[in-house]
């Protein structure tokens, strides 16, 4: 995937976006074809860290021991202890537990612990410490680092589509961190896929409130309709003066009663 294209659509996607009073994050949408989701082999599920900060607030909890407890306190927003492993048997409140954090470490040494107490229900939601991760640690570990390396990490995940969508930071960060996150999710999730580069149908580009862009495919512009000629308009017809009704005059009194016949004299 080449860098002028990224930063080309970065920039249309800035530029045509609506502005919103928080920093959005930019969202890569890479949608996947030619592979069946009903075969584990060709499903995706994996952890990535990336070059830079994506600009997510993550809540991690902690199982530990007494020897890692003051370290993760300072770091972790929840720490459990191993002797408090028990208390956790309502459903309801490990579901909670489950959807309240991003992730979930471990002190190695009580491993077995944790995957009978919590492993029915981080383990379906991917949430089970893992070494792969770095999130299983030894007794004397430092967990600042750790928790340091989860704030640049992603999970990418088919789940019921075959579409990886994943954040790669703010609409603050400069281009070269967003390229170099969006270039190590692209080229960590083709060495996964059973035919690589030839398994993505399109990659897209898209801020949290705005419309999704095609990396490499110009925005669709608005064609002017033909404007349609205008019709032209008629003129009011012009008012013609009446002249006022002249009233007729009123007829004379000696027209309008009726002459009575003078009576003729009598002839003696």
């Amino acid at each position: 995937m080449d860098k002028a294209l990224i930063a080309k659509t970065l920039k249309t996607v800035k530029e045509n976006s609506p502005k919103r009073n928080f920093k959005q994050s930019i969202d890569l949408i890479i949608n996947l074809k030619d592979i069946d989701l009903k075969k584990a082999e060709q499903q995706v599920n994996m952890f990535i860290t990336l070059h830079n900060d994506v600009g997510k607030k993550i809540s991690v909890c902690a199982f530990v021991g007494t020897e890692l407890e003051k370290n993760a306190k300072e770091v972790c927003e929840e720490v459990i202890l191993a002797d408090q492993f028990a208390k956790f048997k309502d459903k309801k409140e490990l579901k909670k537990l489950a959807n309240k954090h991003n992730y979930f470490i471990s002190q190695a040494n009580i491993m077995p612990k944790v995957a009978t107490a919590f492993g029915r229900f981080l383990g379906p939601r991917g949430k089970m410490p893992n070494p792969k991760l770095g999130s299983v640690l030894p007794p004397n570990a430092n967990v600042k680092p750790l928790y340091e390396k989860l704030k640049k990490t992603v999970n990418l995940t088919t789940k019921n589509e075959p579409a990886i969508k994943c954040i790669v930071g703010k609409e603050d960060n400069t281009d070269e961190q967003l390229i170099d996150n969006i270039l190590t999710v692209y080229n960590s999730l083709i060495q996964k896929l059973p035919n690589e580069k030839h398994n993505i149908k399109s990659i897209m580009l898209k801020l949290t409130m705005g419309p999704s862009f095609k990396v490499g495919e110009e925005p669709k512009k608005e064609t002017d309709k033909a404007k349609k000629p205008e019709a032209k308009k008629k003129e009011p017809a012009k008012e013609t003066k009446k002249e006022p009704i002249k009233q007729e005059e009123p007829e004379k009194q000696n027209q309008s009663k009726e002459q009575t016949p003078k009576e003729k004299p009598n002839q003696k």
